[in-house]
């Protein structure tokens, strides 16, 4: 994560946080290059970004093709588990998109056990301290929320995070490269089982993977970083969005 951008999630974050786990720390002690159709082609850092915001018009063209309209990319299943991730993913631009949904929607931020074991899994051999900055990031969370810095999600909280569309863009000649940003809701479930009643809802985060090892891995390499993009805000409603190559998602059935 990058400076402002870090704070700014973890504010998130907190809203969620604060409210279904402090009472239980209280009372337990503890709280767009191949993206089109689906990809035969090649396609790989993770960097939360609030994105630049273009000004929307009042008035948005009719008739043009927005998310909503276009047809959603299939995403695909891995093949395996490791250390709590999903791996195995194709060498085609949905194999890579595939990766990064999964590793966010799996992601434990609230656990630096099992994160360091996910990060480990789909982390590039390249990427220099990102594993132990985003662990950082992870115990800072839990600081904030009032649990010790390191530890498991207090029993009975659970969260859920649900990836909407994502933007792919190719940062090499080849497409073995890529910088995704994701769109996405995230939910929690309260320890007596009660639905969140303020989760967060429109958020946007992205990674830069690469092929490396027979699977896509994230990576923090100083060349691609400088490459980052940052997109429109998405909206599934808007013509915008869609000309900046966002898109929808859903998973294999």
């Amino acid at each position: 994560m990058n400076g402002q951008d870090s704070e700014t999630r973890r504010a998130q974050l907190l809203l969620i946080v604060m409210g279904l786990v402090v009472v239980a720390a209280l009372a337990g002690g503890a709280l767009a290059f191949f993206l089109t159709a689906g990809g035969d082609g090649p396609t790989g850092k993770r960097n939360v970004a609030q994105p630049s915001r273009k000004p929307a018009s009042p008035k948005p063209p009719e008739g043009e093709m927005t998310p909503s309209k276009a047809k959603k990319l299939v995403l695909k299943a891995g093949t395996k588990q490791k250390g709590g991730a999903s791996r195995g993913f194709p060498y085609t631009a949905n194999g890579g998109i595939s990766a990064v949904v999964y590793f966010w929607e799996e992601y434990a931020f609230l656990d630096d056990s099992a994160a360091r074991e996910q990060l480990k899994a789909v982390t590039s051999h390249d990427s220099t301290g990102y594993i132990e900055e985003q662990i950082s990031e992870v115990r800072k969370l839990r600081e904030y929320a009032g649990l010790p810095p390191s530890g498991g999600a207090p029993a009975g909280i659970t969260f859920t995070t649900n990836v909407n569309a994502v933007r792919a863009t190719s940062l090499d000649d080849t497409g073995a490269v890529m910088q995704i940003w994701l769109a996405y809701d995230q939910y929690a479930t309260k320890a007596d089982g009660g639905a969140d009643q303020d989760p967060l809802k429109g958020e946007e985060v992205d990674f830069i993977v690469k092929w490396q090892d027979g699977d896509w891995k994230i990576t923090n390499e100083p060349q691609y970083v400088k490459q980052r993009s940052f997109p429109v805000a998405y909206h599934p409603a808007s013509p915008y969005a869609s000309r900046d190559g966002w898109q929808r998602v859903r998973h294999e059935e």
